[in-house]
């Protein structure tokens, strides 16, 4: 289905743009700094599809439900294109599972990358204070959290990355079957 050129430019141009709106989703759960460069760029990249959505939808406690509601229309955009691309018609269930996992499979994908540039960055610049590795830090900051509760350092050496690697690769496997 790759072999398409048309199809890979709209679902290189549309997984950035979901990209985009998942990383404000997770900046913002992550109560990232708002004030970082590039968080400013992400806010400005999807403000003018976001403000309309955010008149009509709620949030949900901490959860920004106008992004959350964002990045599923802009999974389903994408996978109507491609379907109309290749000319498959796909049933209304069908089209909420490949959304759904579409997202699910993205999101999962944003935080492998942020976990990996994390540890480089822990090996190459330990306490940078450039915006990217602040932010990268401040991202992968809850799940470090979470493991940390049931993995303790072992004298320096945190194993937490492997084990979040290792939950993030399992995760993907069950969810990839479903994305277009």
């Amino acid at each position: 289905m790759m072999s398409d050129p048309l199809i890979l430019v709209v679902k290189t141009l549309g997984n950035l743009y979901l990209f985009i709106v998942l990383l404000r989703l997770v900046l913002q759960l992550s109560r990232a700094d708002f004030y970082n460069p590039i968080s400013q760029g992400v806010v400005k990249a999807t403000s003018p599809l976001l403000k309309p959505l955010r008149k009509i939808i709620p949030s949900i406690g901490r959860i920004d439900t106008s992004s959350v509601v964002l990045a599923l229309a802009v999974q389903a955009v994408i996978l109507m294109i491609v379907m109309a691309i290749v000319g498959y018609q796909l049933t209304p269930t069908h089209y909420v599972i490949y959304t759904l996992a579409g997202v699910a499979y993205h999101l999962l994908d944003l935080y492998f990358w942020a976990m990996l540039i994390s540890v480089i960055l822990s090996w190459v610049a330990p306490g940078s204070g450039h915006p990217g590795a602040l932010l990268v830090g401040q991202v992968c900051e809850p799940l470090y959290r979470v493991c940390h509760r049931f993995i303790p350092s072992l004298g320096g050496f945190d194993l937490s990355p492997i084990f979040i690697f290792l939950a993030i690769s399992v995760l993907k496997q069950f969810v990839a079957p479903f994305v277009i």
